[in-house]
């Protein structure tokens, strides 16, 4: 399988004036995909999602999502496996970022060390907590 590379996905985006850019890991386990919750005084407080974070200038896509998933988790990521495409949403400012997401394996499910959510939980895809709808329609189409 063959991953598209970084800056195909960045320059795709920018072409349709995207410029903030969000890298997001996808980790199965026995079924099961790895949630984080937002804290309650975040931006989108309280929601659910699969760890993710922000693009930092001069950093490539795959870069980011091998950091953001360690800082966010304490997991460090294996292999990436696949590009399951994106989505778009506005962000905190107002304005519109892509989130590129990553199916991943890591190299141990346990355990994980959150620094910026409140709790985790490993869901079935089909009975998920509350999740956006972008993600909910990322975890359900697989």
């Amino acid at each position: 399988m063959t991953l598209p590379s970084s800056a195909d996905l960045a320059a795709d985006a920018a072409a349709t004036g995207i410029t903030g850019f969000v890298a997001a890991a996808v980790i199965s386990h026995h079924g099961h995909v790895l949630l984080v919750r937002r804290n309650p005084d975040d931006y989108m407080g309280g929601l659910w999602e699969i760890p993710s974070g922000t693009v930092e200038n001069g950093e490539s896509i795959l870069d980011a999502l091998h950091r953001e998933t360690l800082e966010e988790t304490g997991l460090t990521i294996d292999q990436v496996t696949d590009y399951i495409g994106h989505f778009d949403y506005t962000n905190s400012r107002g304005t519109t970022t892509r989130q590129f997401n990553f199916a991943v394996t890591v190299a141990t499910t346990e355990p994980v060390v959150l620094t910026e959510h409140d709790a985790h939980q490993w869901a079935l895809p089909g009975d998920l907590p509350e999740v956006s709808n972008a993600v909910r329609d990322l975890l359900t189409a697989a």
